[in-house]
């Protein structure tokens, strides 16, 4: 467990969207930070990654968070559930996990070595999950020690966290932004370094992994980006590890990714005894050279295209040779010359060595099934393109475009099926489209999705003329332009608000009578139903503020309060309140209108000195979606102004909820919180000329019999209503 800083977004205590009491800190990352939760509606425990507040508004870092939330497809009891995203009132965004309670392989490796039969259970369990991912085109990519959790400390319930650079085969599932490289150095697989990703990239990292927990030390991998490559390409040292885990390392591991398993259910296959060519790890070749490239070098070879290696022959194992050489500097070059054993390919530079996949062999291009690719530009921000592209020409174009704009990509070559012309129609819709401000082409085959806006009238006219004469060629869609004004009346927005209203009106904040400017931001108070009403609404209006920002800045209520509140009648409020004691504790007063489970709420209506006629109707609207009538009731039927005072002048309260030590001795309506339903109830107040209702109402009913009341027959249509007051009551766990 972490401690708590000052700085911290969250402290422990603090309640997340109504909903999530933060109890600790787990962990502190670059981009996000990591907490413990308990749900205060079913005291679930949950994790909240939360991305920090730097990044909070980075269309880059949110993609992250967005990929990680799609990993809540997979149902698998080896990976870790996500739910869902939500944005708190301030802007902060934080993704929704299942706490895991247990320690990461991470800290058993400090603790020392484990045992070769914890070992096996971990890799049985961590490939099954591993197999439920791959299976839906998803790869982990920076599979280590600290990305396993052991719950309750046991082998048998492992579980994968952090997917947050995890990639698919889709275009749009990035994995880092910028060219960082993605997952750690130490556990990576050789490929990984040249940006090279698959099933088989996974089962190095696990394999790596448990290698790194059976010896107790995490892999040496050198001291600088040349050792790495060298040593990256060496097998890894598996002496001392005993049968069968030895073989499955020694499979698991192999540097080149076509020697390895070639997915999940092999190495599963391997643990229930199937038998599988185990690497012989003969001697590497000595013959590779790399030297560090100068700069015109460097920018030319990062210009090439990726160079498959060409395999060499089967041979005869070599007989041992001397120990290389120290290698020398050449002072005129600037050359270091380095013998180390990569397959006995010849590559110029870390650049190039990354570049080239020296790696991997691809004598053919893979059948990609779906065809996708992703490019889009967000306003002020770099391009991206992601995915399949069919050709090394419609690769280079897109690499240019992109690096021209400082922008960045992840190109695969493949083919699958797609019309002829496809790579030179998705090479003119960028061509027209890229003057817009912002943009997005997305393809699954044919199938193309564009959309762009901008700002600039004769920018959005050349670009729709563009497309009007043909630029789209054989790919189907409606491109989808739009052209923001430099000011956006507020009357546009009222529609939206009108739409999403479900829980009462909803009203733009201090609503510029001149309009939004482009940077201005938009703001939404009112009341709504649910989180997911709210991020429906902050989508809606999204699509319409362009580049300004707009927060949603509603209370929520439960649909119960929601329903009541559409069919009440429309009155002032007034100065008649609602008081709240704490029953079990000599009715002290309890000002936040909170209690926990077993405790025993009383509640006091006052009445202000002036208000001396009419009648008063209070109910109790409950979060489980009953309404309880305090006033009046079968037990207490007069509710007139007049009777209650009995005489009393001047300020003067009601007790409409009593203690239970009142209700024992005199009667009348008592309560006590149990955990049964936890939330939000509301305390209506309504002062009307004559009773509300025609005939008494029961004790306790359903919302809807209410609403019915409300709306039918059953109410005093004659009554008239002088106002309409309201005070919440929250539940909460112990």
């Amino acid at each position: 467990m972490t401690d708590s800083r000052p700085g911290d977004l969250f402290q422990p205590g603090d309640l997340v969207n109504n909903t999530y009491r933060v109890e600790a800190i787990l962990g502190r990352g670059g981009t996000s930070d990591v907490y413990r939760a308990r749900s205060e509606i079913s005291g679930r425990l949950v994790a909240l990654k939360v991305l920090k507040s730097e990044f909070s508004t980075n269309e880059d870092y949110l993609l992250l968070l967005t990929r990680e939330e799609a990993m809540r497809e997979i149902r698998h009891d080896a990976i870790v559930r996500y739910s869902e995203n939500h944005r708190t009132a301030d802007g902060h965004v934080y993704l929704l996990i299942d706490y895991v309670d247990g320690p990461g392989m991470d800290k058993k490796l400090k603790q020392g070595p484990m045992s070769a039969d914890d070992l096996l259970v971990i890799c049985k369990r961590v490939c099954e999950g591993l197999q439920a991912a791959h299976e839906r085109n998803i790869y982990h990519r920076d599979l280590s020690p600290d990305n396993i959790l052991l719950r309750h400390d046991d082998p048998a319930q492992a579980v994968i966290i952090d997917f947050g650079i995890a990639k698919d085969t889709n275009p749009g599932a990035e994995t880092i932004v910028g060219n960082e490289f993605a997952g750690k150095y130490a556990y990576a697989a050789p490929e990984q370094l040249a940006g090279k990703t698959d099933a088989r990239t996974d089962i190095y990292s696990l394999g790596a992994s448990l290698l790194a927990n059976f010896r107790g030390k995490s892999p040496d991998i050198g001291k600088n980006p040349m050792e790495v490559v060298q040593k990256k390409a060496e097998p890894l040292d598996t002496d001392g590890v005993p049968e069968p885990l030895k073989s499955i390392l020694d499979k698991m591991t192999q540097p080149n990714p076509d020697d390895r398993f070639q997915s999940a259910a092999a190495v599963l296959d391997a643990l229930a005894g199937e038998p599988f060519d185990a690497p012989e790890n003969e001697p590497l070749s000595d013959a590779t050279v790399i030297a560090p490239l100068n700069a015109a070098a460097k920018a030319a070879a990062e210009q090439r295209a990726p160079v498959t290696a060409t395999p060499v022959p089967p041979q005869a194992e070599p007989a041992s040779k001397p120990a290389p050489k120290p290698a020398k500097t050449d002072a005129k070059k600037g050359g270091l010359v380095l013998p180390i054993a990569i397959g006995g390919v010849v590559v110029a530079g870390i650049a190039g060595a990354f570049a080239m996949g020296l790696f991997s062999s691809e004598p053919s291009l893979p059948v990609a099934d779906p065809y996708r690719l992703s490019i889009a530009k967000a306003k002020d921000a770099p391009p991206r393109a992601v995915g399949f592209v069919p050709a090394e020409e419609v690769a280079s174009a897109l690499r240019e475009q992109m690096q021209q704009q400082n922008g960045t990509f992840d190109l695969t070559l493949a083919t699958g099926t797609i019309a002829e012309s496809w790579g030179q129609d998705v090479l003119a819709v960028v061509d027209a489209i890229d003057e817009m401000d912002a943009w997005r082409v997305s393809l699954s085959g044919n199938a193309a999705e564009v959309e762009g806006s901008t700002t600039s009238r004769p920018v959005y006219d050349a670009v729709q003329a563009a497309f009007d004469a043909g630029a789209m060629g054989a790919l189907n869609g409606e491109p989808a332009l739009t052209l923001e004004e430099i000011i956006l009346a507020p009357e546009k927005l009222d529609p939206i608000l009108n739409t999403f209203a479900d829980c009462g009106p909803l009203s733009l904040v201090n609503r510029p009578i001149a309009g939004y400017g482009p940077e201005s931001p938009i703001v939404v108070g009112g009341i709504m139903s649910s989180e997911e009403s709210r991020a429906a609404l902050t989508t809606a209006l999204s699509a319409v503020a362009g580049s300004r920002p707009v927060s949603v800045d509603v209370d929520l209520l439960n649909a119960t309060l929601c329903l009541i509140e559409s069919v009440l009648p429309s009155a002032p409020s007034s100065a008649i309140d609602v008081s709240f004691y704490q029953g079990d504790q000599d009715n002290n007063p309890n000002p936040t209108g909170e209690f926990i489970v077993g405790e025993n709420p009383v509640i006091d209506v006052d009445i202000p000195g002036d208000v001396t006629d009419g009648f008063l109707t209070v109910s109790v609207l409950d979060v489980s979606g009953s309404v309880y009538h305090l006033l009046p009731n079968l037990n207490r039927p007069d509710n007139s102004v007049q009777g209650l005072r009995d005489g009393v002048d001047g300020p003067f309260s009601i007790r409409v909820a009593y203690s239970i030590q009142e209700f024992q001795q005199n009667g009348g309506l008592a309560f006590r919180v149990d955990d049964s339903n936890l939330g939000k109830n509301k305390i209506l107040v309504i002062h009307s000329s004559a009773p509300l209702f025609n005939e008494m109402r029961p004790t306790s009913e359903s919302a809807s019999s209410y609403s019915e009341a409300l709306l039918g027959d059953d109410r005093n249509m004659s009554a008239r209503i002088f106002s309409l007051d309201s005070q919440i009551l929250e539940t909460l766990p112990r």
